[in-house]
C-alpha cells in the first residue's frame, strides 16, 4: 500500500502530523502511548502496517472499514 492511502487511514482514525525525520512520518493521538511511524515509501510493508495498528489499537476489522472509507 502507498504511504498516503495508509496516512488517509490513520487520519480518518483520529491521528495527526506530528513530525517528519527523512522519509519518516510521525502521527499521534492523545490516548496512545507512543507516535504511528509510518515510512514514506511507494509500497510500505504489510509487517509495518501490522505494527502501527497494534500500536494504534485499531482491529483489522476496524482498518478494514476505514480502508474502504479513504
Amino acid at each position: 500500500m502507498h504511504w498516503r492511502r495508509l496516512e488517509k487511514v490513520f487520519l480518518t482514525a483520529g491521528f495527526a502530523f506530528v513530525r517528519q525525520q527523512g522519509s519518516h512520518r510521525s502521527y499521534f493521538r492523545p490516548g496512545t502511548l507512543r507516535p504511528v511511524v509510518i515510512p514514506a515509501y511507494d509500497e510500505v510493508p504489510v509487517s509495518v502496517i501490522k505494527a502501527n495498528l497494534r500500536t494504534a489499537g485499531i482491529s483489522r476489522e476496524e482498518y478494514l472499514r476505514l480502508l474502504e472509507t479513504v
